[in-house]
């Protein structure tokens, strides 16, 4: 009777301590069960550029240095410019960014690193009148947070 007792005060935590085990074993394997190389950990968008309009239809675009976390940004894996028709009201960076397409696209390593400046030549972009954005993108496709919304008036006028 005595070894019956103390089998049973062990086997009364097992199923507790067998339960906390395998949750976040489960949890673990299902991120482990990929093949192929680890994910890496999802990057943060970025904030916004600075831009300004220059002479001959040149946009000065200074780069963005952190996330919209405030975390450091190592580098940027391309800029593009986002041009959405004349509306009845100026649109909000969001909504240029959303509705928009993309009308200019500058690529590493013809770019800066974060902080800096350059400019992009939109002189031969034949859009309408309307609004851009311009949004830095990361690695991975991650748009980041679009600048103001510039006007964009006809080149042809």
């Amino acid at each position: 009777m005595g070894h019956h007792r103390t089998v049973r005060t062990i086997s009364l935590p097992k199923p507790a301590l067998l339960l906390l085990i395998s949750i976040p074993l489960g949890l673990g394997s299902s991120a482990c069960a990929r093949k192929g190389d680890p994910i890496p950990r999802p990057r943060i968008s970025a904030q916004p550029c600075r831009v300004q309009w220059q002479p001959a239809r040149q946009l000065e675009v200074v780069l963005p240095t952190q996330d919209t976390n405030g975390t450091g940004l190592i580098g940027i894996e391309a800029v593009r410019v986002y041009h959405l028709p004349l509306g009845s009201a100026r649109p909000s960076p969001a909504e240029v960014l959303s509705k928009g397409e993309v009308v200019l696209e500058q690529r590493r390593p013809d770019l800066p690193s974060p902080g800096k400046s350059f400019r992009m030549d939109l002189s031969s972009i034949g859009r309408p009148a309307g609004w851009i954005v311009v949004a830095a993108v990361r690695v991975g496709n991650v748009v980041g947070a679009p600048s103001e919304t510039l006007p964009w008036l006809n080149p042809a006028l």
